[in-house]
């Protein structure tokens, strides 16, 4: 056993000598400039490939079946005739001799497409002949995919997530309206101070006799809208839609309040015009000394009364 241990370790030196010494000349003949980079490739054998026909044949005829084309549904035919080459107007090259062009994956997928449709168009008068459905019916189930268990689980999840998105929006709007509402209400916090800091202004003013204006007591009130007309009768040039839908109705019946008031044109008319009755100037005069007739008391019309 330690003989053999000795002849291993002494094998195992002798191998790293060598490859000390290939490395060495290695660096020698890389200085001498006898290697260059990208010209050391190795080489290999090609590899032998074996067609044997016969064997071939016999595993064929031992796995083929002799069935008839509804078990087997196969087809070999060409691609259909291009369609968009026919409208260019361009020469449809002959079967077989249409040069594909492998790395265009259009012309390839194309070429696949074609393949396919000239299948269809052959396979489903055959299919017709033998009374085989080609179309699903409408009440057919297909067997699903996955598991209504595993459809749960990822429909809850969505649920989750979908909840979970409403909350953060929901919080990041009750952020804004804080936000919003903490700037309005130091707006409005800034505008009391300053009418507080002018309303005090006014009243030192005032007691110390700079000014005879009482502005200041009316309040809150804008300063743009002193003096100004109420509501009442702001913009009150006619009668209201109510009042007109009535007069519609119904009928204006004329004006009551106000006849007797004095117009322009009344105003001006002084045809009805008599000095001589006017101020009590002239006119008829009752009694002595003009005075007029009184009406008599009432001890004197109940002695009347008894005399009747």
């Amino acid at each position: 056993m330690v003989e053999i241990d000795v002849d291993t370790q002494l094998g195992c030196e002798s191998e790293e000598e060598e490859d000390e010494l290939s490395d060495g000349e290695l660096q020698e003949a890389f200085a001498k400039g006898l290697l260059k980079p990208g010209l050391n490739i190795p080489l290999c054998e090609p590899k032998k490939t074996i067609n044997n026909v016969e064997g071939l044949k016999k595993c064929l005829a031992e796995f083929k079946k002799t069935l008839s084309w509804v078990e087997r549904l196969d087809l070999t035919n060409s691609p259909a005739v291009d369609i968009v080459a026919k409208a260019e107007g361009r020469q449809q090259q002959t079967e077989g001799n249409e040069a594909i062009n492998a790395e265009d994956d259009f012309q390839r997928e194309m070429y696949f497409y074609r393949q396919a449709q000239a299948t269809v168009l052959e396979a489903l008068p055959k299919l017709r002949k033998f009374k085989i459905s080609t179309k699903r019916p409408e009440d057919y189930f297909a067997e699903m995919a996955k598991s209504d268990q595993h459809m749960q689980k990822i429909r809850k999840k969505l649920l989750i997530k979908q909840t979970a998105m409403e909350k953060s929006e929901r919080a990041k709007k009750l952020r804004e309206q804080r936000k919003y509402g903490k700037k309005v209400q130091t707006e409005v916090i800034q505008k009391r101070q300053k009418e507080k800091k002018a309303m005090m202004t006014a009243v030192k003013k005032y007691q110390k006799g700079m000014t005879d204006k009482l502005d200041f007591l009316e309040g809150d009130q804008d300063p743009g809208k002193k003096g100004s007309a109420p509501k009442t009768q702001i913009n009150k040039k006619g009668p209201n839609s109510k009042r007109k839908y009535k007069d519609k109705k119904f009928g204006f019946g004329g004006k009551k309040k106000g006849s007797k008031w004095n117009t322009k044109e009344s105003h001006n008319d002084v045809s009805g015009f008599k000095a001589k009755v006017a101020h009590g100037k002239g006119g008829k005069k009752f009694g002595k000394g003009g005075k007029s007739n009184k009406r008599p008391g009432k001890e004197s019309r109940r002695k009347m009364k008894a005399r009747k």
